[in-house]
């Protein structure tokens, strides 16, 4: 079946469905709703669907869709309920029971025919999380219950029909800045929160500071501080304290309100406040008569000290378990630092597992653009961001002497989903969504040493495929692809209870733990000896001072993203494969992983040996950089002709020189001579695979460091000192 997915963006829910649905074996293209109806239309002819699903729509559908194909809508609400701000009332209003619907598209938004109607408790959380947790959930199980109907012959619709008692929805209108305002000295700590939450992700709560507009977003109940309703009371590194008829509420993030009446840039409270903070007196913007309190959170002590704490760590017997829950997963460079530090000192505690939590809803997403966008300078600040989060990756890497797990309960994107597999161990959570690519944004190189943990896991090829596509994965294709080690249960209460069993399972076996320990560190050094990670930073950076210092790419694309640009008319070709152009699925983008770099480690003192090995490197990169048959054939002549030469002249200078351990190198020699002529088979017949000259440079690498190096040091104990 060829299944359409028509969404105004491709947002979470839209991932999910994508990857279900292709998982499922089905035939999934995307179509972008931007506005264009001619073009929307195009896109439904082209791909010629047998059914159409819109999982987030912020446009309606034209009637030429829906009358012609079976078009199903994704409501995220109950039987009955209608209208832009469904989980909004339902949050500000208190509901305890919430759900999906997914209904036929109609003339009139919300009111078609229903195929599937479920439900799910409310949590006491933000409509962020609930959005990615139980309406995206239920949503899959509303999708799959829809999809037994396509072929029934019997099945009809449920028409809708306000009489009956199960439908208990209604028409509601859009909720206002008027239904959602803030009223600190008149409202409870419950109902600030509870509109709050409601508005958090989009639109937020607007509210006012020292006389400006701002949106208010990520609030938590504070438990023991209290002042004055309205007054700020406290601060901590990143959020702001606010009290409350009952109590106090800390603020995480603002955002700015701009004259133009748009949106400024969503950063944390401390960050948006800091010229009012450096010199708040009492009588700046309800500030209490007392001086601010400035809590300091001390990092290596266990647990959460603060209901609004970003980094903490819990201690169970041998194991730790290290927090990062950050607001939509981005990683700013003092983040990752914070994170850092708190990981080095759980590394010196007497456990023998870490285990990696992230946050529920966002696991980890990267470096911070928001953050970035508001530098003074942001190449600059993007150049920092990304050594602070390879430093941290960094580390857990070179953990030797405890096992790593991720335990990866929520999405992960860019450098976030490296981070996950920079650890011994990851487990998923069933309905996970990885993107371990970096290129939408801008063409982005990418770092955290992805050119080394990808393929380790992945194998090349596929880690090429993955990074080149630029699409979502679940967990379970991660799992299938090596990429991940288990997918656990989908609801996050079990996962996590699943979490603790498998890691008090791997800590309470002392022998078994310490024979992993010891398998990993040998690895370790055997991966350092063929490549050091050194090398792979390297290469990696360059490619990102590039993005970052050479060209604007990367900062319009981020631009873009971080103020919610449009412009874009047509559905991106790596979502749509219906208005992909034909022959560009095998086309590799500049910089590809393909490439080999130069590193000072190979670096012999020898001037023509060391330039003859450095133009192996440069006819490797032109051997994967070829665009036709003609040119990859004549690429690796080249090569061949140029190894073949320079081991007859190093053969020649063994021979001359006696040395005696001339008989293991040159069938290193030969070996390697070997598998260049089975390469240049492969590509006359057409059977090319660019792992072979991944694997053929890894073993030229090593004979550098070792084979080479000896003979090197050798010749230079035969010249006599002066």
């Amino acid at each position: 079946m060829r299944i359409l997915l028509i969404s105004s963006a491709f947002s979470g829910l839209t991932q999910r469905f994508f990857t279900e649905l292709q998982d499922a074996g089905f035939i999934v293209s995307i179509e972008l709703h931007l506005g264009d109806i001619e073009l929307l239309l195009e896109g439904v002819s082209l791909f010629k669907p047998d059914l159409i699903i819109c999982p987030f729509l912020t446009r309606k559908i034209p009637p030429e869709i829906y009358n012609n194909y079976t078009c199903l809508i994704v409501h995220p609400g109950i039987k009955g309920d209608r209208g832009p701000s469904s989980l909004d009332w339902a949050i500000q209003e208190g509901a305890s029971e919430w759900g999906v619907t997914l209904m036929q598209a109609e003339a009139e938004m919300d009111a078609g025919p229903i195929w599937a109607s479920k439900t799910f408790p409310m949590r006491d959380a933000t409509k962020s999380s609930l959005f990615y947790r139980e309406v995206t959930q239920t949503a899959i199980d509303c999708l799959w219950e829809a999809l037994t109907y396509i072929d029934a012959p019997d099945f009809k619709a449920e028409v809708l029909d306000y009489s009956k008692p199960t439908t208990k929805g209604q028409l509601r209108p859009l909720m206002k800045q008027a239904e959602r305002s803030l009223n600190w000295k008149k409202h409870s700590t419950r109902e600030i929160l509870m509109r709050m939450r409601a508005a958090d992700g989009s639109p937020g709560v607007l509210d006012e500071i020292n006389g400006l507009p701002y949106y208010v977003f990520n609030g938590a109940a504070e438990p023991n501080l209290r002042g004055k309703p309205g007054e700020f009371i406290a601060m901590t590194d990143h959020a702001v304290c606010r009290a409350t008829v009952d109590g106090a509420i800390w603020i995480g993030h603002l955002q700015p309100q701009l004259p133009n009446g748009k949106k400024g840039v969503k950063l944390p409270a401390t960050f948006v406040l800091k010229e009012l903070l450096a010199k708040a007196t009492p009588s700046l913007f309800g500030f209490s008569s007392k001086s601010l309190t400035q809590l300091q959170i001390n990092y290596r002590q266990p647990g959460r000290q603060l209901p609004c704490q970003e980094v903490w760590y819990e201690q169970e017997h041998d194991v730790a378990y290290l927090y990062f829950p950050f607001h939509n997963g981005g990683m700013s460079t003092q983040q990752c630092q914070l994170l850092l530090s708190v990981y080095q000192h759980v590394a010196t505690l007497p456990v023998n597992v870490i285990v990696l939590m992230g946050g529920d809803e966002f696991w980890s997403n990267g470096i911070h653009l928001n953050h970035i966008e508001v530098a003074d300078d942001p190449a600059h600040e993007s150049w920092l961001n990304i050594n602070a989060i390879d430093d941290l990756i960094y580390q857990i890497i070179t953990t030797l002497d405890k096992v790593t797990i991720s335990a990866v309960a929520g999405n992960a994107g860019a450098g976030g989903a490296i981070l996950a597999i920079a650890a011994d161990l990851v487990f998923a959570r069933d309905g996970v969504i990885f993107n371990p690519h970096y290129k939408n944004m801008g063409e982005l190189y990418g770092s955290e040493y992805w050119t080394y943990l990808l393929p380790k896991r992945v194998g090349h090829e596929l880690a090429m495929s993955l990074t080149e596509q630029r699409l979502p994965i679940s967990a379970k294709r991660g799992w299938r692809l090596g990429m991940i080690d288990k997918v656990l249960d989908k609801q996050h209460k079990i996962f996590h209870a699943q979490i603790k069993h498998l890691t008090k399972s791997y800590a309470s076996h002392p022998e078994e733990l310490s024979n992993s320990l010891q398998l990993k560190a040998k690895k370790r050094c055997q991966d350092e000896s063929i490549k050091p990670l050194a090398a792979y930073r390297k290469f990696e950076l360059t490619q990102m001072y590039a993005n970052f210092y050479g060209n604007d790419q990367y900062h319009d694309a981020r631009k873009k993203f971080v103020f919610k640009l449009g412009g874009d008319t047509a559905t991106p070709t790596n979502i749509a494969l219906h208005r992909r152009p034909e022959g560009s699925s095998g086309k590799l983008s500049s910089g590809s992983m393909y490439h080999f770099v130069w590193d000072d480690l190979y670096q012999l003192g020898d001037a023509l040996m060391d330039s003859e090995h450095r133009d192996l490197f440069n006819l490797a990169n032109q051997l994967v950089s070829s665009s036709s048959p003609l040119e990859l054939k004549q690429n690796i002549d080249l090569l061949y002709l140029h190894v073949k030469a320079h081991f007859e002249a190093e053969e020649l200078i063994m021979n001359q020189s006696a040395y005696q351990s001339s008989k293991g190198h040159i069938n290193e020699h030969n070996a390697m001579l070997e598998k260049l002529t089975t390469m240049t088979r492969n590509i006359e017949q057409q059977s090319w695979n660019q792992q072979d000259i991944h694997e053929f440079m890894d073993r030229w690498g090593k004979h550098i460091i070792n084979s080479d190096t000896n003979f090197n040091d050798f010749l230079k104990a035969q010249v006599p000192e002066a």
